[in-house]
């Protein structure tokens, strides 16, 4: 387990770094000049300037993420399976896989995977609900 979520933490960090430093760079500079002039040092800059500039883009990727909660990823999970640990790292993908292609039973798999998806929406339209009643911030 510590070496799916170590590999999920390398494989994100990157991206959401590019996003929130592309978020950075939207923040006027005449908002960092007047807080020196005001003595704010880089500590009170970070706190009062750059954290509420990239709140409407952290609850942007927290509800586009909502969406993939019950959507872990098949592939790298499918991939660290063996007999040793098949009871604990089996996922709904990975079910549905060996339910609907190695057992033949479609019409169960995509039930399955409709549930997963019915799921995934009600989160997404949940916390961009909560998103807009707090923050005035979502997608639509």
């Amino acid at each position: 387990m510590s070496t799916y979520v170590v590999s999920g933490i390398w494989q994100h960090t990157g991206w959401e770094a590019i996003i929130y430093i592309a978020a950075l760079t939207s923040v006027s500079p005449d908002l960092y000049e007047a807080a020196e002039i005001d003595g704010a040092g880089k500590f009170k800059k970070i706190i009062h300037i750059d954290f509420p500039s990239i709140v409407p883009t952290a609850i942007t990727l927290l509800i586009l993420n909502a969406g993939k909660v019950m959507s872990i990823g098949f592939e790298k999970v499918f991939l660290l399976q063996n007999s040793m640990n098949l009871v604990v790292s089996e996922i709904i993908s990975t079910y549905v896989y060996k339910i609907g292609i190695i057992g033949s039973e479609f019409s169960y798999s995509s039930a399955i995977g409709l549930f997963n998806s019915i799921i995934n929406l009600i989160l997404v339209i949940t916390i961009n609900y909560i998103s807009k009643k707090y923050k005035d911030t979502s997608l639509w």
